[in-house]
């Protein structure tokens, strides 16, 4: 009981779980099939960006250029499919797409590796670089009419449901198999690979990591490079869940993502945070924003409502840290008085 005291998981379910009911009593719309249907389908690009940030945080690292990642993939295969007039598999869309996003996150980790500055004023920097690109090489637009590959794909649904109170009717994407792959592949490489506990000795002491034999250098490259990859996918599902391809899909997806990662439980400085706790900062978030409205407070309240929790995740990440920091000292405050009564 108290190990599940002292998980963030824990407290974040109970507000979950709270939330839902308050959203209920006041609208009575919150566990209609068209609703839930709809939030789940909300979780399935962020929920991908989140898991493969966790990788970044935990390893001691931040990255804030993903949503441009994102946005350079997209632009790039929907453009050339288009331009190229592409009827072929559109598996191939994604293969380039994260292949794409893999050499843009190998440039934040190489960069990161070998200058050493923080990854924060890296990834600005990065992030400004794609989004000049996007704008400036790809001439970013709105497209519209997508090619058929990607049209198919955003026509695929597993199911729909109606709401018999509303009248109004949800569909579940075939995308969602592939938040389920991102969630499980890096749940596995977390907990179950000598990589995994890498990146957690990385982000816990870099120099007590390398000093165990943890090649750093190839960390952080690494955990770059998957952020790439699933930002590159990310990116071309995001343009197949809405059917169109625009710039704006991911206005300030960086602040969202970090603060649905350290909710979840992971700490800002690294070394912790789990797949199942990123997955519930995440339906907060979108549980937040996407019911605001049934609340009754305008939905130009989100962007007030994310700051509150970015705040409050990042203190709560502080304060474990501090907390953890006054146990260690205190026990070496109790060893050397041992030692001196000796």
């Amino acid at each position: 009981m108290k190990t599940l005291l002292r998980r963030s998981e824990f407290y974040v379910t109970l507000i979950i779980i709270a939330l839902s009911f308050i959203i209920q009593a006041k609208s009575g719309q919150f566990f209609t099939a068209n609703n839930l249907v709809d939030l789940v389908r909300s979780l399935i690009v962020p929920g991908m960006m989140a898991a493969g940030l966790l990788m970044v945080i935990a390893s001691g690292n931040i990255d804030v250029s993903f949503p441009y990642n994102a946005m350079l993939c997209m632009f790039f295969v929907t453009k050339l499919f288009q331009t190229t007039h592409y009827t072929g598999p559109v598996v191939w869309g994604f293969v380039l797409a994260g292949a794409i996003g893999l050499l843009l996150g190998v440039i934040n980790g190489v960069l990161a590796a070998w200058l050493r500055l923080p990854t924060l004023i890296i990834t600005l920097g990065t992030c400004s670089i794609y989004l000049g690109f996007t704008q400036g090489v790809l001439k970013s637009r709105v497209i519209s009419s997508l090619p058929a590959p990607l049209a198919d794909m955003a026509a695929a649904n597993l199911f729909s449901v109606r709401s018999a109170a509303t009248g109004l009717g949800s569909s579940m994407h075939v995308s969602i198999f592939l938040l389920i792959a991102v969630l499980l592949i890096v749940h596995f490489i977390l907990k179950y690979t000598l990589l995994g506990r890498g990146i957690y000795a990385v982000g816990g002491d870099m120099v007590a990591a390398e000093r165990a034999g943890f090649n750093v250098a190839f960390i952080r490259i690494f955990v770059f490079a998957f952020m790439g990859i699933i930002g590159g996918i990310a990116g071309l599902t995001q343009v197949t869940l809405s059917g169109i391809c625009q710039i704006n899909f991911f206005d300030g997806y960086e602040m969202t993502i970090i603060a649905a990662v350290v909710l979840g439980g992971a700490s800002i400085s690294g070394g912790n945070g789990t797949v199942f706790g990123t997955f519930l900062g995440v339906l907060l978030m979108k549980l937040i924003s996407n019911n605001l409205i049934l609340l009754g407070i305008p939905t130009n309240w989100s962007k007030f409502m994310t700051g509150i929790l970015i705040i409050a995740g990042v203190s709560m990440s502080a304060y474990k840290l501090l907390s953890a920091e006054r146990k260690v000292s205190g026990n070496i405050l109790e060893n050397k008085e041992g030692s001196d009564h000796e």
